[in-house]
């Protein structure tokens, strides 16, 4: 199931689209601003962000800025009342992937939804294709044409989690920080270890690799 964080502050609006949201099949958790949002964000993995703009204490254009800098790379669709296109623009540049003004059209939403998480490579199911193989979150396992092997959960985090971002580099610490959180004891030097292992495990898997890429990190790409 995917995890979406709606970050609206106004009740009525908010207990609609959790309602709705919840009703179409993701799990959906509910700040009010933008510091609770950071929150969540501690306590556990997001796939993807609907957060209004107009907000106290942080608002939504803030939000996004944060987590891209901090390397969060989840979609974000942000609802406004605004619909002047200087607007528009403030969003994007700040790093949101669509816009949708209110009042809100739920269908048009989860419509916006379904396409951000396909160009996301995210599935409702938790499941995600990587040319003959399948990575299953709900069971931790890898499918191969061979043969379905289930990995620590750790490595298969790791391995989903940059599955959902083919082809992007990740430091060491990003992946730190999205896998064991960032109050972890661990160093980056885990981010290696797992790496290898992994590597070790799924030697035999021709449909992609983890390429490392020097001076910066790791990337998950499909073969050619």
């Amino acid at each position: 199931m995917v995890t979406l964080l709606l970050v609206e502050d106004d009740p009525t609006l908010g207990g609609l689209l959790v309602e709705y949201l919840t009703a179409s099949g993701y799990h959906v958790l509910h700040a009010q601003d933008g510091e609770e949002a950071l929150d969540y964000l501690d306590l556990e993995p997001i796939d993807l962000i609907v957060t209004d703009i107009m907000m106290p204490r942080l608002d939504g254009r803030e939000l996004t800025e944060q987590l891209r800098s901090a390397g969060y790379t989840m979609p974000i669709l942000m609802l406004t009342a605004l619909e002047m296109i200087s607007d528009k623009k403030k969003g994007f540049r700040a790093g949101a992937d669509d816009y949708l003004v209110k009042p809100v059209d739920l269908e048009e939403l989860e419509l916006r939804l379904e396409a951000l998480l396909r160009r996301a490579n995210i599935h409702r199911d938790h499941q995600i294709q990587l040319k003959d193989c399948l990575l299953d979150e709900t069971s931790l396992t890898l499918k191969t044409p061979e043969e379905t092997m289930e990995l620590p959960r750790k490595e298969f985090e790791l391995l989903y989690y940059m599955a959902t971002h083919l082809n992007q580099v990740f430091t060491r610490q990003q992946l730190l920080d999205r896998i064991w959180g960032y109050d972890t004891e661990s160093d980056t030097r885990t981010i290696d270890v797992h790496v290898n292992r992994l590597r070790s495990r799924l030697k035999h898997v021709t449909a992609f690799q983890i390429n490392t890429v020097w001076g910066l990190g790791y990337r998950l790409e499909l073969s050619e």
